[in-house]
């Protein structure tokens, strides 16, 4: 079976959103599906169509959040002492058209979140940042065309 790199803190979200849809999203569906039945005719009754549709795609997302939290390999990377880039790290990087500079943490797939600046391992700028050290130029190509990167710092918090 395939593992699942998370982080810590990745891996306590998880279980936090599965806690939720178990406690509270799935008893709260489950009433207004029996709101909804009560009204009469099912077959041209909206709230009660919208309610099992959202029924679905909650017990579609406990089904893999417990997938996920079975097979979770959780990684530790307070404890990772390193110069270069792997899992976990955080690193600063500095576009070398713009001079713009960002910060990104590589996290496991069902972390990942660019409004956070959290990057997917399996991603492609994650994929030119790994390996990489302070100083380094990784390269990759974006939608909108070819970026590069001079790796600023890097970090494991």
């Amino acid at each position: 079976m395939e593992k699942f790199p998370l982080t810590k803190q990745g891996y306590l979200a998880l279980e936090q959103e599965l806690k939720n849809l178990k406690g509270v999203e799935r008893p709260n569906i489950i009433a207004a599906i029996a709101e909804a039945r009560s009204h009469g005719d099912l077959s041209e009754n909206a709230e009660y169509s919208a309610a099992k549709e959202k029924q679905s795609f909650i017990e579609g997302r406990i089904q893999e959040l417990e997938a996920v939290i079975s097979r979770a390999q959780v990684i530790d990377i307070s404890s990772i002492k390193a110069d270069v880039i792997r899992f976990g790290a955080t690193v600063q990087v500095a576009d070398e058209d713009t001079d713009e500079e960002k910060t990104y943490q590589i996290v496991g797939d069902y972390e990942a979140d660019i409004e956070k600046n959290k990057i997917s391992l399996s991603s492609p700028l994650a994929k030119a940042l790994i390996g990489k050290e302070v100083g380094d130029i990784a390269e990759y190509t974006a939608p909108g065309g070819r970026k590069s990167f001079e790796i600023i710092d890097i970090q494991y918090i």
